[in-house]
């Protein structure tokens, strides 16, 4: 019966794990390099998920600032007919973003790897 216990508590540990640190099915990983060429491109929106003062600090041009907790109220402002592309410090609440965006059905989303820590290095 312990063995049965250890073997769930295990399973759902990585269960755990993996929904919350995983890449999202049908959200797109981009580098710093990609975001860079998409920089250009007039057809994408880019969101910037960090705290407004992690934001005032430093931030890429063109970048929105809407909060992680603030992303789900905030959706209707965004488009659903354009790109997404979200940021964040190192990459895990853009992550997060992606995947609330997601279930409010935004089909085109990307997530910045690494964050803005990428960015700068």
């Amino acid at each position: 019966m312990d063995t049965f216990i250890n073997v769930l508590l295990f399973g759902l540990v990585a269960y755990f794990l993996m929904t919350k640190f995983l890449p999202v099915k049908g959200v797109k990983q981009i580098t710093a390099i990609q975001l860079k060429e998409a920089l250009i491109r007039k057809d994408v929106q880019f969101i910037d998920v960090r705290t407004p003062r992690e934001f005032a600090s430093n931030h890429i041009e063109k970048f929105k600032n809407v909060p992680l907790h603030e992303i789900t109220s905030k959706a209707n402002q965004l488009s659903k007919d354009k790109e997404l592309i979200v940021i964040c410090q190192s990459g895990m609440r853009s992550n997060k973003a992606t995947k609330r965006l997601k279930k409010l059905g935004f089909d085109r989303v990307s997530n910045v790897k690494g964050g803005i820590g990428a960015w700068y290095y």
